[in-house]
């Protein structure tokens, strides 16, 4: 040790005699990126509650805020922040899905009353609101999540343009743990997902390698994961608060992983249903689609008995009629319903119940359920649309699925812009390959492309399979000559509805096209066939718009022991039918237990 470091601690003394210096403002402007308080965009913020989540310090509670409403996508709620937990770490910003939190470089707040240390920032006014300064969100490239979606296999187009095997194929389990890390567990999807499934806790049972407990969170809302799994509208992924800053998560495909994992066999160990109590109450379903399979296996856990009636040799509805084999594989569909029928569902099939039928059933069960949902097509009503060659959608699919051969003529036309015109679109499209080797088809609606109501993957896949999709284009005649086809006359669609939101189509009659076809297929929309009610039975119940049954919460409708649920009440959608199926399974148990 040097002299020089013997004596430098002495040299401290001479600030003894020096006289001391006083700031009289000693808080001076904080540095450009200074943690400090914080300000929100309340537009911008969804509520998703990642900044709660994260903070360790409790400082950050989701409060709701007047003139904010729930609604999809947004919880309604907004962050309240207390200073007296608050460290600054500046992690609530970063985590921020929507970039709407930050902090500014203010650090002076004076108060004598520690309540007032309690905001909402962006709602609560105060005199930092204006400053630019501070810390903010670093982007690009700074994220606690994946901002891309793990790639889902699938075949390419030239190998699946003539085949009808599944193309999808699902995710690995590497690739399901990687995606599954995306997710912030924010529950914005719960609320979006008409059975409101607990999606973060089966997420979070991938990430943990716990496919157990990922299919008993599933069973909890949706009996048929194996199907949702695969064509489920996945709406949730529409409000993804990941999907702000990139791309939302694979929810769908999230839910078939686990759905995949484990086979039919092991469901009554998992989900404890190997012995279900069954009492007296007899309750009679008619039609196997999603609907009436859902209401089915919660009233079979609630411990009725149940038995489906239906018309066709094989239950599933619409899911297995209405839809190709290449997005719905039929053992998918099976492994479903075959867990189902396990637990005491009957299902009674060519069994085709008309009025006299139905009659027995409201003699003979406590509770009759509707889920026949819609299997009557919608004709364009346009001159030609009566030829023998102008088909519907569903007929043709039904069809197919049934191994049945159709026409497939060279040139199709299939007049729609949904799901189900986009299925027949590429059914055809194969068939056409398969036959000719190449593909003609070409499928037209009223909606613009950005407003097709088709999912958009469906419309991509399409062009892909080398159909020809031309939308915004409004159906006026089919020309036929010496009695055969030979297209459709089109002209421009300027818009669909009126101010008040009324369908009345408007055209530009001098913009024209003419589609060439051999053939025709309509997909407009689709019918519900309720034939099989009396007439008697039809003066008891209420009906509303667009001749749908008018229910309650629980699917009841104006006649007590008649319960009506599915496409019939909510349009066609898997999901929905679900759904409802559970909330009529509860409300049947409810009827069933009400002393009368």
């Amino acid at each position: 040790m040097s002299l020089k470091d013997i004596l430098l601690p002495f040299k401290a003394w001479g600030n003894v005699v020096k006289e001391p210096v006083t700031l009289k403002n000693p808080m001076r402007e904080g540095a450009q990126r200074y943690r400090g308080f914080h300000k929100n965009d309340i537009d911008t913020c969804i509520g998703c509650g990642s900044c709660e989540a994260i903070c360790e310090n409790e400082a950050i509670v989701m409060v709701p805020v007047d003139g904010i409403e729930t609604k999809d996508g947004d919880s309604g709620l907004r962050p309240l922040v207390d200073y007296g937990r608050c460290c600054w770490c500046a992690l609530c910003v970063d985590v921020c899905t929507t970039q709407s939190l930050n902090l500014t470089n203010e650090h002076t707040w004076v108060t004598t009353d520690p309540e007032e240390l309690k905001y909402i920032p962006g709602v609560d006014k105060k005199h930092w609101d204006d400053k630019e300064e501070g810390w903010h969100k670093p982007v690009p490239n700074y994220h606690f999540y994946g901002q891309e979606r793990v790639e889902m296999g699938e075949l390419h187009a030239e190998e699946r343009g003539d085949s009808f095997i599944e193309f999808v194929k699902g995710y690995s389990k590497e690739q399901a743990i990687l995606e599954a890390d995306r997710c912030v567990e924010c529950g914005i999807c719960v609320a979006t997902c008409p059975a409101h499934m607990g999606i973060p806790e089966y997420i979070k049972a991938i990430r943990n390698d716990d496919m157990e407990e990922g299919l008993r969170t599933l069973y909890i809302t949706n009996p048929l994961p194996e199907i949702c799994g695969r064509i489920c509208t996945h709406k949730c992924e529409d409000v993804c608060s990941v999907g702000h800053e990139g791309e939302p998560l694979s929810i769908r495909w999230l839910k078939r992983y686990i759905a995949d994992q484990i086979p039919s066999e092991n469901y009554h160990e998992i989900l404890d249903t190997k012995n279900i109590y069954k009492g007296d109450k007899k309750i009679a379903l008619v039609g196997a689609g999603p609907a009436s399979l859902s209401a089915a296996y919660y009233l079979s856990l609630m411990g009725h008995n149940c038995t489906i009636f239906e018309k066709l040799e094989k239950a599933g509805g619409m899911m297995r009629y209405g839809i190709p084999s290449y997005r719905l594989p039929y053992d998918s569909i099976d492994k479903d319903i075959k867990y189902i029928e396990s637990l005491g569902v009957e299902i009674k099939y060519n069994t085709n119940v008309g009025a006299d039928k139905f009659k027995e059933l409201e003699e003979n069960y406590d509770a009759v359920y509707i889920g026949t949902g819609l299997h009557l097509g919608r004709s364009t009503g346009i001159p030609g649309a009566d030829h023998k060659h102008v088909f519907q959608s569903i007929d043709l699919l039904r069809e197919i699925t049934e191994g049945k051969e159709i026409m497939v003529p060279e040139k199709v036309v299939v007049i729609g812009g949904g799901n189900v015109a986009m299925d027949i679109t590429r059914s055809i499209a194969r068939l056409q390959k398969i036959k000719y080797g190449k593909v003609q088809v070409i499928a037209t609606s009223l909606e613009s492309e950005e407003n097709m109501p088709a999912d958009r993957e469906e419309v991509v896949e399409a062009r892909e399979e080398d159909a020809v999709i031309n939308p915004g284009w409004g159906p006026k005649s089919i020309e036929i000559v010496d009695g055969k086809i030979k297209g459709l006359h089109v002209v421009k669609c300027l818009s669909i509805f009126d101010g008040e939101g009324r369908f009345s189509p408007k055209f530009d009659e001098d913009n024209k096209r003419f589609f060439e076809a051999d053939m025709v297929v309509e997909s407009i929309g689709q019918g519900m066939d309720m034939s099989y009610i009396s007439d008697e039975l039809k003066d008891k119940l209420e009906f509303g718009p667009r001749g749908r049954l008018n229910v309650n919460e629980y699917y009841q409708s104006s006649v007590d022991w008649l319960f009506v649920g599915g496409d019939m009440v909510q349009g066609p959608d898997v999901i929905h039918g679900i759904a409802n199926g559970h909330k009529s399974a509860i409300g049947i148990d409810n009827f069933l237990n009400t002393e009368k």
